[in-house]
């Protein structure tokens, strides 16, 4: 069936434009100020705004092995209820895909139950023990890439010899950052003004960055591409800018907390405890100057859901990891758009274009012949983040109760919409489109 959307702004050819769209067996058909009627289900969009289709690069899905914490069912639709139309999960999961025989669970969970694409990482190391390689050239034709995430690869040459082999593959690797040996047992916040006015021990920078150092010091001995994981510290973003005026094959992300929070928020609550840890101020307008000047390239959300029990032991008894995918654009827009920090098309650029760029995924761009994967966003919508409505089954995020002026209105995945939930279009009629979040949320309309 013909699908057509109308009355709403189409982000085309770097701008916005008062388009309609055409879609048809999951791709655009046409881009044009006025389309044919005839045989199409017709969408308005109430005055939305229409980009190409979120992607994630760095999420936790937690299925297999962890599914009380998030299934690949949930997940995924709280990516969809996020504007993301393909995500890449981490691979911390039981069994560690580290060959295409633990893979393969993930994968089949994926083909089951996913509402949005999942590009799954293969491991670095077997079990992500940093011992030895994973079977990485039988993991190569099914990711978008290899990472031990959850933890840094410690021994120097096992990572140049994964980042040997990952140039051979043409993969990269995308890197969590960590020289455990410059860690602080017990640490629980970042080391800085916080922790010591309460007493709590802190995470050194230098046990992110310094471990940036050393992989682009391997990156200029094997050629691999190297991504860095949510990158937290002014260092490492001077690293990686520094890098790439080398002309190094260097990327890398950074998340909504890192760039909109600093430990002057902080609350003994473990909706505030990840790894790496919320940094001080100067880090994170460090990593705003980095996202403004294309040192950072992605923005991820590092989505990684736990159970309520293991999130409520306040700052130093809560597991690591915060959620995030329901509420990452409408944040970053009230925070950094709509203070003039950042402009829109930036913040597009590390969400759409950026991560499929540099992993390889198609889409990006809205434009006859390109998947349908699209985003409608409504920019004018007063609200409150509210974690008992999301879809995840995580419910820890640094954002609870903060009010933002933007809201994801629909997602469409290979011309399906697959956000709100139920929306089913009609060939003899036209739907409309309510403004702001859908009504099952319990959000505003």
């Amino acid at each position: 069936m013909r699908l057509l959307l109308t009355g709403g702004s189409v982000f085309f050819g770097g701008g916005f434009h008062p388009l309609e769209i055409a879609v048809s067996e999951g791709r655009i058909v046409s881009v044009s100020p006025r389309l044919p009627r005839d045989g199409a289900a017709v969408v308005e969009l109430n005055h939305g705004f229409v980009v190409p289709g979120f992607v994630d690069v760095h999420v936790h899905l937690r299925e297999p092995g962890f599914s009380y914490k998030e299934t690949i069912a949930s997940g995924t639709a709280a990516a969809a209820a996020g504007g993301y139309t393909a995500v890449c999960a981490m691979p911390n999961l039981d069994p560690v895909p580290d060959s295409p025989e633990h893979l393969r669970a993930e994968l089949e969970a994926a083909e089951r139950s996913a509402r949005v694409p999942v590009y799954p990482y293969g491991a670095i190391t077997r079990g992500e023990q940093g011992e030895a390689l994973a079977d990485l050239a039988a993991l190569a034709p099914d990711v978008p890439g290899f990472s031990d995430d959850g933890r840094g690869v410690q021994p120097e040459d096992m990572m140049r010899r994964a980042m040997a082999l990952a140039k051979k593959l043409d993969k990269p690797i995308a890197a969590h950052c960590e020289d455990e040996r410059l860690l602080t047992k017990g640490w629980c916040v970042h080391d800085g003004a916080f922790a010591r006015k309460h007493g709590l021990p802190g995470n050194d920078p230098a046990s992110e960055w310094k471990q940036v150092e050393r992989d682009i010091q391997l990156v200029r001995e094997t050629g691999c591409r190297y991504h860095v994981c949510h990158v937290s510290t002014k260092e490492s973003a001077a690293l990686i800018r520094a890098a790439k005026g080398e002309g190094l094959p260097v990327t890398c992300e950074t998340a909504p907390h890192y760039l909109c929070l600093c430990d002057e928020d902080l609350e003994d609550d473990g909706r505030f405890k990840m790894n790496p840890p919320i940094r001080s101020a100067g880090d994170r307008d460090a990593l705003v100057e980095g996202l403004l000047d294309g040192t950072v390239d992605c923005i991820a959300t590092d989505h990684a859901p736990h159970s309520a029990e293991e999130k409520a032991r306040g700052l130093r008894g809560s597991l690591n990891g915060v959620v995030g995918l329901e509420c990452a654009f409408p944040v970053l827009y009230t925070e950094l758009v709509k203070t003039g920090k950042v402009p829109l098309e930036t913040i597009l650029n590390a969400l759409c274009v950026n991560p499929r760029r540099i992993f390889g995924l198609p889409g990006g761009t809205i434009a006859e012949g390109q998947p349908a994967d699209l985003t409608v966003l409504s920019l004018n919508h007063g609200g409150v983040v509210n974690p008992e409505g999301f879809r995840s089954l995580g419910r820890a995020t640094p954002f609870a109760g903060r009010r933002v002026e933007a809201a994801v209105c629909m997602t469409l995945v290979g011309g399906n919409i697959v956000f709100p939930d139920g929306l089913e279009p009609s060939p003899h009629g036209t739907i409309g489109i309510v403004r702001g979040f859908d009504r099952q949320s319990g959000g505003e309309s």
